[in-house]
């Protein structure tokens, strides 16, 4: 498993049921919207030296010293925190008093911005698919901050998945099984005093999925 916090509900259903794993969190969603990573022939480094160590911490759990070498799957939440994207402030100069204009969030702006945000996190699954690794993404639990906005996290989260797919990923989106009438998380798979995170339910849904997949 590799990715951002919300590895950390997975991890936790997995020792909970005695499934064996490695990995974990190695950053906040934000890291993965910036230049995070450099690829080398058979292997990528992180910039952040915390993220790099425990990366090579993981490999070397299993056995590996190079990320080609992986022969399971791996599980990544990486590039799924929208609400990052969707951060209201960056949104207002679209935005009238009524609210976007029609079909703005289908138009080919905003899916040009929404890929350009997310061009590192595109360029770390091109490089895995380029590895011949068999890479699971998971979508973010469907919970938004105030200083994000819904709509636009909604509408990101489909860019981003459909992006993740198109290079060959195969995406774990389990929205019909955890969101309510509201369309976003049910509160019984919300962590408590929590504004954007799964608790450990949430966690065993996503891990049975994955189960179900074959990993």
């Amino acid at each position: 498993m590799l990715g951002d916090s919300h590895v950390g509900p997975l991890g936790r259903a997995a020792q909970a049921a005695r499934i064996p794993f490695q990995g974990g969190p190695i950053g906040a969603g934000r890291d993965f919207f910036d230049d995070f990573f450099t690829a080398r022939e058979h292997d990528i480094v992180f910039h952040v030296p915390e993220m790099e160590r425990y990366f090579r911490g993981f490999l070397d759990g299993l056995g590996i010293t190079r990320l080609d070498e992986l022969a399971i799957p791996l599980v990544s939440t990486i590039g799924f925190s929208t609400h990052f994207v969707a951060t209201r402030h960056n949104w207002s100069h679209y935005r009238g008093t009524a609210g976007y204009p029609t079909d703005f969030l289908s138009s080919p702006l905003f899916e040009d911005i929404v890929a350009t945000t997310a061009a590192p996190v595109l360029r770390f699954y091109r490089q895995m698919r380029a590895f011949n690794l068999r890479v699971v993404a998971v979508l973010a639990p469907q919970r938004v901050p105030r200083q994000s906005d819904p709509v636009i996290f909604l509408a990101a989260q489909d860019v981003v998945r459909r992006h993740v797919a198109n290079v060959g990923i195969e995406v774990v989106d389990l929205r019909d099984r955890i969101i309510d009438e509201t369309g976003f998380q049910r509160r019984d798979l919300c962590e408590e005093n929590d504004e954007i995170h799964g608790n450990l339910a949430w966690g065993r849904i996503v891990l049975s999925e994955l189960l179900d997949q074959g990993l």
